[in-house]
């Protein structure tokens, strides 16, 4: 939807913006709980807010990258938990996710000189400004007329506007934008993200944008013609936020911020995504998954046999990208073959020659996880810990993970359940005292690695559900 905005009249967003998060997010925890680094570590993770584009957080060639992804993750390395990432690229919408508790931290880049109730801002994570993006004089758009009339009679976008994404609300800053370019230009709040606006510009459907200055270095190196040497407000400082209740947390992010801005490797991190010339090479990509919703080369065949089994494609996708990072030729020293690393005996006993084509070694992966489905369907019936006992089974064999079942209900834990349950048992099948005993069938197994499957194929997995988005398909 698409809304003229007066510079004059102030916008009665709250409303709005709580409702559609209720809508949402219809189980937001209590504004009222705490998120101090002790809760933080008994849940198990850090949960951090941010946008996705070209420099904050992204998916290329199958794997999650991104400044700010980095930055979070190496925090969450610090704090000794695993990172959980949820996006919100609406600003009005991210911050009062993060009040509301969906997340512990909110890394977004706020101006620190913004006003908000309820949130602090830790210190200095960068600096930036805000620019006009148009394109240079002279320079043709990248698409033809034909494409931009098509392209402004679906949208309604069109020429003598300023567009802004929604939820920017400091339109004070661009009057003397405003000013130049001429009393007739007007400002159009739209709900897209900036790059896409960038985008726009290039392609001439629309002719001004704002964004912030890194953000429109880095997408000028994928789009030459645009002009964004105009400022449309003064330097300003931002900083990632925390809820005002978030005590130590709070205490511990800043000092590990303060110290971590001061090393080389802040500066190497800082030059790979702002002063990088790969970064165009990277947006220009097929596999740059923000744009063209693609994880990798084989992803209609992954959709086409995924479907036809029930499985969400990405976590397929997750899968094969752990087994083999999508090379079709890859094969193990255990004889594991292909994208999804099948064995041969396993191929076998479904008739399927897994070395003649991508599409013969998906179908046989997709057999062996229906399989695994119809062992565990009954055995857990939680769709999600479910999954995880199926993962599990596809690198370790079902066997070891039935006996780590039975080592759990023997010594009174949750058999149904994977984190700190089943996992744990099987990570003690290496211990005599455990492989030995009575409901033990399958003798020796050494965990370490199933374990790490299952988290790594999942946390994989969850990006691209962040990026790429599409209903679970079981």
């Amino acid at each position: 939807m698409i809304k003229r905005v007066s510079i004059s009249i102030a916008v009665l967003t709250v409303v709005v913006v709580m409702y559609s998060l209720f809508v949402k997010y219809p189980r937001l925890i209590s504004a009222n709980n705490t998120f101090d680094l002790d809760s933080i570590k008994k849940r198990g993770k850090l949960i951090a807010l941010t946008d996705f584009n070209s420099t904050d957080y992204f998916i290329y060639k199958g794997e999650p990258m991104g400044f700010t992804y980095e930055l979070l993750s190496l925090f969450a390395d610090h704090i000794g938990v695993p990172l959980e990432i949820i996006t919100e690229n609406n600003p009005d919408k991210a911050v009062e996710l993060l009040k509301a508790g969906k997340a512990d931290i909110l890394a977004t880049g706020l101006p620190i000189n913004g006003v908000l109730t309820d949130v602090q801002f830790c210190v200095p994570v960068d600096e930036t400004r805000k620019v006009l993006v148009k394109r240079k004089n002279g320079v043709k758009p990248e698409k033809g007329p034909r494409y931009r009339n098509q392209v402004r009679e679906q949208t309604g976008l069109g020429k003598n506007t300023l567009y802004v994404q929604t939820g920017y609300t400091d339109y004070q800053s661009v009057l003397p934008v405003i000013q130049e370019l001429g009393d007739t230009v007007s400002i159009l709040d739209v709900p897209y993200e900036p790059e896409k606006l960038i985008r726009l510009v290039a392609e001439g459907v629309i002719d001004y944008t704002i964004c912030d200055e890194n953000l429109a270095i880095v997408n000028s190196t994928y789009y030459p013609g645009i002009d964004i040497n105009t400022p449309a407000g003064p330097k300003e400082q931002v900083a990632w936020a925390v809820k005002s209740n978030s005590g130590n947390l709070f205490t511990e992010l800043n000092n590990w911020i303060s110290s971590y801005r001061n090393t080389a490797d802040f500066a190497l991190l800082y030059a790979e995504y702002f002063r990088n010339s790969r970064s165009g090479i990277i947006i220009k990509s097929n596999y740059y998954a923000i744009n063209t919703g693609r994880i990798s080369g084989y992803d209609e065949i992954i959709r086409k046999y995924s479907a036809g089994s029930g499985w969400d494609w990405r976590l397929v996708a997750s899968i094969i990208c752990q087994e083999s990072r999508f090379d079709p030729s890859v094969q193990s020293g255990a004889g594991a073959y292909g994208l999804m690393q099948i064995m041969p005996e396993t191929a076998e006993r479904y008739g399927i020659d897994i070395t003649a084509s991508p599409d013969s070694n998906i179908i046989a992966g997709m057999k062996y996880l229906n399989s695994l489905y119809k062992i565990f369907v009954k055995k857990i019936p939680d769709e999600k810990e479910r999954v995880k006992f199926i993962l599990a089974s596809y690198n370790a064999g079902p066997g070891h993970v039935l006996d780590a079942m039975k080592l759990a209900q023997k010594n009174g834990m949750d058999s149904s359940k994977w984190d700190g349950n089943v996992a744990f048992w099987l990570l003690k099948k290496s211990e005599r005292e455990h492989y030995t005993d009575s409901v033990v069938s399958h003798g020796y197994f050494k965990g370490v690695e199933s374990v790490h499957f299952v988290s790594q194929v999942i946390d994989r997995y969850n990006h691209y559900r962040n990026i790429v988005p599409e209903k679970w398909r079981r």
